[in-house]
């Protein structure tokens, strides 16, 4: 992979580890004569297997030492638009209480709105939702405000869920403590709202945030203590209760797994796939879009991330054979299976299977491919081997690696 800032970020993120050079060639087996060239810049690239063993001796994701793909269109991230959702998470020291909603206030208008944005959020349209973004928290700031109570109740549970919708924009953006500080406020107004799930289910928005930033101990911490809340208080004997447990579940796995363990890891999402077989069986009480995202494909996609992340790439493609995705399974979730796929073929020496796989990617979500910095360094690596399956050639020209 092929990435003037790759040095950088690698140094970075060895700092922010506490990590010599010497303790993270340890960590990840890769010589410590690498990690400084390519720190002092003297090394502008590397092979994918050596990223990987990199990142996991660093505990993030391989995407977070290439560069995540950008989630918003260019020159946007400090622009007015995101200069409004700072303000609609952080209204001015000072400023004037929310005024009671009038006479022509739709708090279910709202609350599909909302809805709809989560479903934006998950097909990767981000730029559209934050732009809504500052309208809808201002709305659901509004709703709150209401004389009756019932309704201002509603109100606070559809400011949770529109501050949480933040946070994960914020995610996407990199900005994690912009992120927390909405998913905290979220917090704030779920425990107003008396829906008994809506805080576990931001809690777990909080704890993918905590990996994002590192702290896999806090995340797992979290994440574990809000599922065993969840099942002591018979939540999971709903179908959305269960989401909401499984989302967590699975969080907890995907922490456990950055630090090291993985067969608790592989352990705990064994677990949640069988769970996961109840929820059809289970009532539903709330909007599908606005509960965790919670399914027997679900789980079976995050086991083969955390397969084929953790260097299990052969588990990784036995999980993924025949895998048929339900019809509720997001656009983004099922992206990403196939990028999996990609790397397992590419790890264990399938070149052919990984070009097929990666074809179809490029079919189901072409732009998402040509942003996203891990498909161009799998094809990079293929390209660097001495003979190009069919198809190689055009994936090259397409994200750019062919010379």
């Amino acid at each position: 992979m092929a990435n003037d800032d790759l040095g950088r970020t690698l140094r970075r993120l060895r700092r922010l580890a506490s990590l010599t050079q010497e303790e993270l060639a340890d960590r990840s087996d890769v010589s410590v004569d690498v990690i400084r060239q390519l720190e002092q810049g003297r090394k502008h690239s590397a092979r994918l297997p050596t990223l990987h063993a990199l990142a996991n001796g660093l505990g993030v994701e391989l995407t977070t030492l290439l560069g995540d793909p950008p989630a918003v269109s260019s020159g946007e991230n400090d622009g007015p638009r995101f200069v409004a959702m700072r303000r609609a998470v952080m209204p001015v020291l000072w400023g004037p209480e929310p005024a009671p909603p009038t006479a022509d206030f739709s708090l279910k208008r709202l609350r599909e709105q909302i809805a709809d944005g989560w479903t934006q959020y998950h097909s990767a349209e981000f730029d559209t939702v934050m732009k809504a973004l500052p309208d809808w928290i201002s709305d659901a700031r509004t709703a709150t405000a209401s004389a009756d109570e019932d309704d201002r109740r509603s109100g606070f549970a559809v400011l949770a869920k529109a501050l949480q919708l933040a946070g994960h924009v914020a995610v996407r953006m990199g900005k994690t403590d912009l992120a927390l500080t909405s998913l905290e406020r979220a917090i704030g107004a779920a425990g107003q709202s008396g829906e008994p799930l809506l805080v576990p289910m931001i809690v777990n928005s909080v704890a993918w945030t905590y990996q994002r930033q590192g702290r896999l101990d806090d995340a797992l911490s979290i994440a574990v203590r809000a599922a065993a809340d969840i099942a002591h208080m018979g939540h999971t004997d709903t179908a959305d209760g269960l989401k909401v447990w499984g989302a967590l579940t699975m969080s907890a796995a995907t922490s456990a797994a950055r630090s090291g363990d993985y067969e608790r890891a592989a352990a705990m999402m064994e677990t949640a796939e069988k769970e996961a077989a109840r929820v059809s069986k289970l009532p539903e009480a709330g909007d599908n879009r606005m509960v965790s995202v919670f399914s027997p494909s679900s789980v079976r996609i995050e086991r083969v991330r955390l397969a084929v992340q953790y260097a299990h790439p052969q588990d990784a493609l036995a999980l993924a054979k025949g895998m048929r995705l339900s019809k509720d399974t997001p656009p983004s979730w099922r992206t990403w299976l196939l990028l999996d796929v990609a790397r397992a073929h590419t790890d264990t020496g399938d070149a052919t299977g990984a070009v097929k796989t990666l074809e179809s990617l490029r079919r189901v979500a072409p732009t998402w491919m040509q942003h996203h910095t891990l498909a161009v360094a799998i094809v990079r690596d293929l390209w660097s081997l001495p003979n190009h399956p069919p198809g190689l050639a055009s994936l090259a020209e397409f994200l750019g690696v062919r010379e």
